[in-house]
């Protein structure tokens, strides 16, 4: 049984929540606050808890303000923003401070309970319509070292990479790809390790703000040009 909570000033959709959890989660239990304070004072009292659904517009508490304060008291407490903004600079923002995941509050019924059960099962969910946005204008583009970090990586790992991006689960890069489970995970292993980092949301942090697509075309762009000469 899952002990889950939502934070979020608005009963309305606080009964949404708890009407999509009943259904798809019904043996789990969910605890209600209506501002930062109750719900610190929730988790403290709660130490069983699972997972906390956090919305950025509590009256106490300031944008990213309320994550930043429940990492700091509770930093194995698994928390994801359940929010009505949707920019992408925001998204990584978020995970970068330690959010498992980033659900938007226009997510369906049936895109919601998938996303809380792949948050639960211990995997990272964002967003894919927000993070297939392109850069900011003035986001650089990667620095030397990371481009050639990703010059070690094969054709497959870099397809891999690119739905990782969007935070497709194992499971769904699989199915895009037409390739075994246990192969994603494989392709993932080696994708840390060329790219040096330490986890799946270090990875997507270090690409989501570098111009990944247009890399993607580049090298595409040079093999062809190698396999076909004669085209230059």
């Amino acid at each position: 049984m899952y002990t889950l909570m939502v934070a979020d000033d608005h009963p309305l959709f606080r009964d949404a929540i708890s009407a999509v959890i009943t259904t798809g989660l019904p043996n789990s239990r969910l605890l209600e606050a209506a501002s930062l304070a109750q719900a610190l004072a929730l988790a403290e009292e709660n130490q069983e808890l699972d997972l906390l659904l956090l919305d950025l517009s509590l009256p106490d508490a300031e944008d990213l303000s309320g994550l930043q304060a429940l990492r700091q008291r509770f930093p194995s407490l698994a928390v994801a923003i359940v929010s009505a903004q949707q920019e992408r600079r925001l998204v990584l923002e978020a995970i970068t401070m330690g959010a498992v995941g980033y659900i938007p509050k226009s997510t369906p019924r049936k895109a919601l309970l998938a996303a809380i059960g792949q948050i639960l099962e211990g995997q990272v969910y964002l967003p894919p319509d927000i993070m297939r946005q392109p850069p900011e204008p003035a986001v650089p583009s990667p620095d030397s070292l990371l481009r050639q970090r990703l010059t070690c990586l094969t054709a497959k790992q870099l397809d891999v990479l690119s739905c990782m991006t969007t935070g497709a689960s194992n499971k769904l890069i699989a199915r895009e790809l037409n390739i075994a489970e246990t192969t994603v995970k494989t392709h993932v292993s080696a994708i840390l390790r060329k790219l040096d980092a330490t986890s799946r949301v270090q990875a997507i942090v270090m690409v989501a703000e570098a111009d990944l697509s247009g890399y993607l075309r580049q090298r595409h762009q040079d093999e062809d040009s190698r396999q076909n000469p004669e085209k230059q």
